[in-house]
């Protein structure tokens, strides 16, 4: 595998084989910061969070190589990142549900099979979440694991390997130094998430531009709109075959469909507006947590990110894949696009509004649809000096080889039957 061309770090102070994993669990720990701040606008957000992050404290994962973390997150400058990770841990209440890959030969070790890195920009806020596929092959770097034992480094392997062979500190060194991204925070979480969370909220829309019948997840449902809760969310977000060309990129796109519908509900007053709903969402979420001691060891800081995130406009919430190629030594397997990698991160360098320029097709696991509701335009106060990141001039139209979408936009599922 070839170097990487080029090397960065944000600047800090002054993240095709079935998976019964899902980036839905990772939305639990989304969802604490948007329930942190409405409890904390009513007064009594930083008594709960604290209460209810206790367990998360106590089993906090130290990150190798980590400075110390500023007690302001507005004291980073250039803004700050999280790695967010699922793992494929076997809870007895969900093991009945995945199979094989609880009860039968596949049952051995842990895998981190959905990978977030988070980037929150400094002002004006935008965030890119940039999903990295579990088939990835680059180099795993040595790590310490939780009980202080060190693993050697390995040349090339699988990126979902990497919480195998050494815990969430594992997963956070080896996505820092692909992407040459310094990593403030992190966390990762277990199944079951998808069902708890889901529920909770009253489910999520989602868009089917045609059928899925997916017989690997059991998954059945017509084209159309529908409103995914309890199993049926986990088997949408599980849902590879279902989807695109039936890879692991397609269930990507699909994945991020989800997200980006859970991100405009949670927004909406239909959430946050609803207090019993958001404490039951971080109580649900922290039972489940396992976080870096940046995160878990001061209960405000969560608080101090989500009042940092909640209100960006959808436009600049981007879900992005990490550009990939595919791997001549294994056809189902990819591996880093360093070129067009380059290009978005100099784009999140510069705090750059970014632009999807890839057009989507069979192969893809979503089509995007067009707008069903007007945008609103901002009144333009003709008084103000102008603030150059926020000038059409400070748009990057990122390479074609970089698939994803705005919560802005709406995707639908490119489904099909298998």
């Amino acid at each position: 595998m070839s170097e990487n061309p080029r090397r960065r770090r944000t600047i800090a102070r002054h993240g095709q084989l079935e998976s019964p994993s899902t980036v839905s669990q990772l939305l639990k720990f989304i969802a604490i910061g948007l329930a942190v701040v409405l409890v904390s606008g009513l007064g009594v957000g930083a008594y709960v969070f604290y209460d209810l992050s206790s367990t998360v404290s106590a089993n906090a994962v130290e990150l190798e190589g980590q400075e110390a973390v500023p007690p302001d997150i507005g004291e980073y400058e250039g803004g700050f990142n999280l790695v967010l990770t699922g793992v494929d841990t076997c809870e007895e209440k969900y093991a009945d549900l995945f199979g094989d890959r609880c009860t039968g030969s596949d049952a051995e070790g842990t895998l981190n099979d959905v990978n977030l890195l988070v980037h929150v920009s400094q002002e004006p806020r935008r965030i890119t979440v940039v999903s990295f596929p579990r088939d990835l092959m680059l180099p795993i770097p040595e790590c310490v694991d939780e009980d202080g034992n060190t693993h050697s480094a390995m040349s090339k392997q699988p990126l979902n390997v990497a919480y195998t062979d050494g815990g969430l500190n594992c997963v956070v060194k080896t996505i820092a130094e692909l992407t040459d991204q310094e990593v403030q925070f992190a966390a990762s979480v277990t199944f079951g998430g998808v069902i708890e969370i889901t529920n909770a909220i009253g489910g999520v829309d989602v868009c089917l531009a045609n059928p899925i019948k997916d017989r690997y997840t059991g998954l059945d449902m017509a084209a159309g709109t529908h409103t995914v809760e309890g199993l049926q969310a986990l088997q949408f977000l599980r849902t590879r075959h279902g989807v695109g060309d039936g890879s692991d990129l397609g269930r990507i796109g699909n994945q991020q469909q989800y997200m980006s519908s859970l991100a405009r509900k949670m927004i909406s007053g239909e959430v946050l507006g609803n207090v019993p709903v958001m404490l039951k969402l971080a109580n649900t979420a922290l039972n489940n947590l396992e976080a870096s001691t940046s995160l878990a060891n001061n209960p405000m800081t969560l608080v101090q990110i989500a009042l940092a995130v909640k209100s960006v406009p959808f436009e600049d919430i981007v879900f992005v894949q990490y550009p990939t190629g595919a791997d001549s030594a294994n056809p189902n397997k990819v591996v880093p696009n360093y070129q067009a990698a380059t290009a978005l991160w100099e784009a999140i360098e510069q705090n750059a509004q970014l632009q999807i320029t890839h057009q989507n097709n069979s192969n893809d696991g979503v089509v995007v649809q067009e707008p069903t509701t007007p945008v609103e335009e901002t009144p333009v106060d003709p008084s103000a000096t102008p603030d150059p990141a926020a000038t059409p001039d400070n748009v990057v139209a990122l390479p074609d080889s970089i698939k994803g979408n705005s919560a802005a936009q709406e995707t639908c599922s490119n489904g099909n039957v298998r």
